[in-house]
């Protein structure tokens, strides 16, 4: 049983090791801006809708009332990266999300450079859990709406969610 614990290699990659860096640090400049940037909620403005990852370790908030647009993309990047057939995503702006923690505790994936650096555009997941929370663009972050916290019976949040039901597949 020792044998194979000591040889037993983590199928996962290790998160990027650029949130082992403070947030201080002026290098990263993309740490102190939307939706990175560490601010309360007050100077967040107005919230809309929360969302979380599985474990609770990443959260953040929405402050537009309805994305942008939604849509189900069925491309080969996003069926393998998700492990389903379709990924489903609601289009907004990066200055209206606001991660509650900042970068801390983010793990980054850019498919077009196979880095694990922040490079746009990225996968955005939990670090620990490995829910996959966002794709960021230069200007636009498409969010997962299966995150987002709904309160109320299935009807109420059936009828909530609708808000973020898709106009196409790409």
């Amino acid at each position: 049983m020792s044998e194979i614990s000591r040889n037993f290699v983590d199928p996962l990659p290790c998160p990027a090791r650029t949130n082992a860096i403070p947030e201080s640090t002026p290098v990263e400049h993309w740490k102190h801006l939307p939706p990175y940037k560490v601010q309360s909620e007050e100077q967040f403005g107005p919230i809309k809708w929360r969302g979380r990852c599985f474990c609770g370790n990443i959260t953040y908030l929405l402050k537009r009332e309805k994305p942008l647009n939604a849509k189900y993309c069925h491309c080969p990047v996003c069926r393998v990266t998700h492990g389903a057939p379709l990924q489903w995503a609601a289009i907004f702006h990066k200055h209206d999300m606001s991660f509650t923690n900042g970068a801390s505790g983010l793990a980054f994936y850019s498919s077009t450079h196979r880095s694990q650096k922040h490079i746009l555009p990225t996968k955005v997941s939990c670090a620990n859990c490995r829910t996959p929370i966002m794709d960021e663009g230069r200007n636009m972050c498409l969010i997962f709406p299966q995150l987002i916290q709904l309160e109320g019976s299935s009807q109420e949040q059936r009828k909530k969610r609708e808000v973020f039901k898709p106009t196409h597949a790409c």
